[in-house]
């Protein structure tokens, strides 16, 4: 799903635009004991309560595509005849009617899922009835034959609050105010089926992931029945580590600025485009980087060699993964400098009279703990 199709989603969770049939809660314990259960209708809750959760909804949706939430992809025989894709299927036909398999699923995620404390195991369905859109995005009176049924699966921490003082009207003072239990902000969740090109994809779940360093790989195996992609920040440490042993000492500023300033500029492009995939690099476009860079052909292959080794072949990576294209720093064990990323040319190394240097180009405006000097 891109952008564009997510956000179309998330315009759902309001009170007046959802066609959300029922609303079902698994509370569990630090135990992995189930405490309670409910299954309501969303327009059984008072307002304000149906409001907080169709903001949890809404935030299972919300972070960067290809880091906090990615693309869980089935396989045509798992489509066919999977347990795990049969039983998605099924919640999704029967919109989360059927105890039997809401108690399946709700299972698998409690033996799936290492998280400490307290959680909530929170469900919804809904009936999207997607509205026919012209060439020039503007939606049609035409009632569209899509319908798109999908559920939406999150697990909520349930964190117990700190003592603190707090206001009484009745008596006009303030008094301490226990400890209580309150739903957190998801920590992890699916939607399934999802909406590609505005329409049913049942060969694919868009799962999240709060921290994009911890997906959760127990619980992708144990809803999914799928190998869980490698982590976002794993594939950037992976990615910098392949560069620095396969080039060495030919790994120079250069190298590393000119990767980072063409991913940069086209990450931006592909941010102007809400209807673009998340930008994806190949092995291919690394090694073009490189040798524009002047790196020998037998570190440029070693390169390869190693990517392959770590990646895969033909697997290509997505680019936010591998640079963050608002930040530019160089570091050295004493002294750190955060450059703006599209001035990265202010910067340069040089040895001089044998001794390393990182030079700064500075002309007006430079400032010492907030006092103006001159150089």
């Amino acid at each position: 799903m891109n952008r564009k199709e997510i956000a179309e989603i998330r315009r759902r969770f309001n009170m007046d635009k959802n066609a959300i049939s029922c609303v079902r809660g698994c509370y569990v314990n630090e135990k992995r004991e189930i405490v309670s259960t409910f299954n309501k209708p969303l327009m059984s809750f008072p307002q304000e309560e149906a409001e907080k959760y169709l903001s949890l909804f809404k935030r299972t949706l919300a972070g960067v595509p290809g880091r906090n939430l990615i693309d869980v992809e089935f396989r045509p025989d798992q489509v066919m005849d999977g347990e795990a894709h049969g039983l998605l299927m099924g919640l999704k036909n029967t919109a989360l009617t059927v105890d039997r398999g809401v108690e399946t699923l709700c299972q698998k995620i409690i033996d799936g899922l290492e998280i400490e404390g307290n959680y909530l195991i929170l469900m919804m369905h809904d009936a999207y009835d997607v509205p026919f859109k012209h060439t020039d995005e503007n939606k049609s009176d035409v009632i569209s034959e899509e319908v798109f049924n999908y559920i939406l699966v999150c697990v909520c921490p349930v964190k117990l609050t700190k003592p603190a003082l707090s206001y009484f009207a009745d008596d006009n003072a303030f008094h301490s105010l226990d400890p209580d239990l309150v739903v957190a902000a998801p920590e992890l969740g699916f939607m399934f089926p999802t909406f590609d090109d505005r329409a049913t994809n049942i060969y694919s779940a868009l799962y999240f992931t709060k921290d994009a360093a911890n997906i959760h790989e127990d619980f992708i195996d144990a809803v999914f029945n799928a190998d869980a992609p490698m982590p976002a920040e794993t594939q950037r440490e992976t990615f910098q580590s392949i560069l620095e042993d396969a080039l060495d000492e030919d790994l120079s500023f250069d190298v590393v600025q000119t990767v980072h300033d063409t991913l940069r500029e086209r990450l931006e492009e592909n941010d102007k485009d809400k209807t673009a995939e998340p930008l994806e690099i190949s092995r291919r476009e690394v090694v073009s980087m490189l040798e524009s860079c002047g790196v020998p052909e037998e570190k440029v292959q070693a390169f390869q060699d190693k990517y392959v080794e770590e990646f895969g072949e033909a697997v290509s990576i997505p680019a936010r993964n591998v640079v963050e294209p608002k930040k530019f720093e160089v570091r050295t064990p004493d002294v750190t400098v955060q450059v703006n990323p599209e001035r990265s040319d202010l910067v340069e190394t040089r040895v001089i009279d044998g001794v390393k240097y990182i030079l700064i180009r500075a002309e007006e405006g430079v400032e010492v703990n907030g006092v103006n000097i001159n150089i």
